[in-house]
Order: structure tokens, then C-alpha cells, then sequence
């Protein structure tokens, strides 16, 4: 009878042949924390993108904003649709390129774990909270949550995720060139597959927010036409269709728009690929350049944009107001466990001795979900709250 079952080192061989040179290998990984027996079936890689999928982290980010506050309406994107179209995209670069599919996936749901509760203007009031204390990053907070906040294992705490993984999380590590973790330096690049879902990120967020705002009622079609990049996309989807029903034409151009993107950055990231020729990993670490990026030509389309959905979406003054009102209750909320450390969870207070009361404070209130943080506010009755 012929084997139907494919082993992990089977998988191995098979990625050894399929991968480009420069894609990080899990056989060459520098493994984890803590030592495990390696999977029978399932790659090192693999392994971390599941436990990141089971992960209570995870699943809270299905309640935490992406731009507009969880539950004002059920088809805007939270953290967690954001996180998983990204990683389709992330997905879709890996394969193309012949990177690392497994580590592009792991890095890109684990992307923003870290997040607080109300979107970036609730990581804005936790690192102004936090400025004697080292201040508080979401990328950073990432990696607080995959070692240290997710109690799954007997032997230890986090994750036990691989070093590739968690280096992954330091998404702005070219600013300190020689930042080590375990004893590895970072280098002045992120590995290709880390790369790939920063650029991802950025590629999602944009077609995704749009598609949002306009469904807010915060940006008009009108709007979005003068923009050179929805032109371009715009014009691909004539191109595309004959014909596009009024209701449908905003949800096609956003198909398209992320379309354009995703194309130009491959073939971008092809042309920096072929140019510098990076025979491994580290090769792409030590470049003159990141490999994954837009085109001359369409970056500067892409900056606009993200500054016009900076100036009539993020900024608009609906969004604001929201902001606002969530920055005043994560304020009392964090001042409030401040002064009283006992109305935290057992889990949280044990943390005390080891990490001090303002950092495992800033982790409790980071790890809410916005609709626990309202509950833990009107709980405490610290003040109105819409």
C-alpha cells in the first residue's frame, strides 16, 4: 500500500526544494526557550502558527477596535478580521516569492496581540501612563503576551514559540541595529517572511479602512475619486467589468485596490530580490535595503492616501469624540487597579512581586477586549460612559 501521510521530515526535504534561498528554513530555526520533542507531522513553523490561532490573545481580538469601537456595527473590521485578510495577503506574498509560508502566517496572526482595547488611541494613553516605567508599544506587548501572559503549558509560561517567530513580533528593530534576543542578534533588516507581514499590514489596512470608512458614512465617493491611487483602481475595475452597479462599485475598487498593491509589491520585491541576490537569510538582514517594499511610483500614491484616511477618517470628528471618551475611561480604569491592585484577577495580582504594580497593571488593562474594559468601568462606576 503507498504512504498517503506526509512526516515532518518529509516536510522537510520537500521544503528544502521548494523554498528560495533567502526563505528561512524551520530546520535551521534556533528553536525555542524551552526544548520540545519536535512534531511528528507538523513543521516548527506550523506549530507556532497554531498555538497563536488557540491562543486566548487571539480570540480576544475578535472585541478590539480596529478603527471604529467593537460592537457599533457588526460588519466593520476589529483586530481580528484585520488580522486574518493581512495574513491572507501575507500568505499570497510568501507563496509568490517562495518564502517561508508557515513563519509569513505565524508572524502575521500574531502581528497585533499585543494591541490594547480601543485601537491605537488606547496604546497612545497606556504608553503616556507608562512613560516612568518604559513606556508601553503594542510590538513589544506582542511579545510580552507569546512569553510571558498566555498560561497554556505546565513546564513554563507563554508560548514557547521559536526564535524566529517572536523576532518577527519587533516589527521596528532597524532602529536599534544591535538588538540581540536570546543571544541572536536582530540585525539591521528583519528576515523576508517578517517582511512580508509588515508589508501586508500595511497593504490590508488601507484597501480594508476604506471600505470601512465609507460604509461609516465618514468618507463619499467623491472623495475617494480624487485620490491617484482609487483612480488606479478605480480604472481597473472598469477595466475588469463592463458594467458595476452603483451599490457595488466602492467594494470592487477596494477589490481592485488591493489588488495593485499586492502586485506591485511583488513585483517590486521581485526586481530588489534579483538585484541584491541574497543567497540566506542573513544575507537579507544585512542588506542595503528591505527586499519587500511598493514601487517609486506607487508609494508615494500609497503615503497620500494613508495621510487622506489619516485627515477625514482616523482624525474625523466622530472618531475622535470615540477616541476621546475611551481615553478618559482607560485612564481612571488604569488608575483605578492603580489603587486598588485586589479588584484585579488572581492571575494578575500573583504578577505583582515579579513585574511591579504599574507594569502588570498596563498588561491587565492592555489584555481587555474594549467590550470587558466598558463592563470593568461601569462595574467600578468610575464615571458616564455612552
Amino acid at each position: 500500500m503507498p504512504a498517503v501521510m506526509v512526516s515532518r521530515q518529509e516536510r522537510d526535504v520537500n521544503e528544502a526544494q521548494w523554498l528560495a534561498p533567502y526563505a528561512v528554513r524551520a530546520e535551521h530555526s534556533h528553536g525555542r526557550k524551552y526544548p520540545e520533542r519536535r512534531h511528528d507531522f507538523r513543521g516548527e513553523f506550523q506549530r507556532d502558527r497554531d498555538r497563536i490561532l488557540h491562543s486566548r490573545a487571539f480570540r480576544r481580538l475578535e472585541y478590539k477596535t480596529q478603527v471604529f469601537v467593537s460592537g457599533n456595527q457588526d460588519h466593520y473590521r476589529t483586530r481580528l478580521t484585520h488580522t486574518i485578510e493581512m495574513a491572507a495577503v501575507a500568505r499570497t506574498l510568501a507563496r509568490t516569492l517562495r518564502a517561508n509560508e508557515d513563519l509569513t502566517e505565524a508572524i502575521a496572526l500574531a502581528h497585533d496581540l499585543g494591541h490594547s482595547p480601543f485601537g491605537h488611541a488606547g496604546e497612545r494613553e497606556l504608553n503616556a501612563l507608562m512613560q516612568t516605567e518604559g513606556g508601553f508599544d503594542h510590538n513589544e506587548q506582542g511579545l510580552r503576551c507569546v512569553e510571558l501572559l498566555e498560561y497554556r503549558y505546565p513546564d513554563f509560561t507563554g508560548l514557547n514559540l521559536t526564535w524566529e517567530v517572536r523576532a518577527g513580533l519587533l516589527k521596528h528593530q532597524a532602529a536599534r541595529p544591535d538588538a540581540v534576543l536570546d543571544g541572536h542578534v536582530l540585525g539591521p533588516f528583519q528576515c523576508l517572511e517578517a517582511q512580508l507581514a509588515d508589508v501586508a499590514d500595511d497593504l490590508a489596512y488601507l484597501a480594508h479602512d476604506a471600505d470601512d470608512g465609507f460604509d461609516a458614512g465618514l468618507l463619499t465617493e467623491q472623495q475617494l475619486a480624487a485620490q491617484p491611487l482609487w483612480q488606479q483602481a478605480a480604472t481597473r475595475a472598469m477595466e475588469e467589468f463592463t458594467t458595476i452597479p452603483a451599490e457595488r462599485r466602492i467594494s470592487i475598487t477596494v477589490r481592485c485596490l488591493l489588488n495593485l498593491l499586492v502586485e506591485d509589491a511583488l513585483r517590486t520585491s521581485e526586481v530588489r530580490l534579483a538585484c541584491h541576490t541574497p543567497r540566506s537569510p542573513a544575507d537579507v538582514q544585512r542588506a542595503a535595503e528591505p527586499m519587500i517594499a511598493l514601487s517609486d511610483g506607487l508609494r508615494p500614491q500609497m503615503l497620500a492616501f494613508k495621510e487622506f484616511l489619516f485627515q477625514n477618517m482616523y482624525f474625523h470628528p466622530a472618531v475622535k469624540e470615540a477616541n476621546d471618551e475611551a481615553v478618559r475611561m482607560m485612564r481612571r480604569l488604569f488608575l483605578h487597579y492603580v489603587a486598588q491592585p485586589e479588584t484585579m484577577g488572581a492571575k494578575a495580582r500573583a504578577r505583582v512581586p515579579r513585574e511591579g504594580l504599574r507594569r502588570t497593571v498596563c498588561d491587565y488593562v492592555a489584555g481587555m477586549t474594549d467590550r470587558y474594559a466598558i463592563e470593568e468601568y461601569r462595574r467600578f462606576d468610575l464615571g458616564k460612559y455612552k
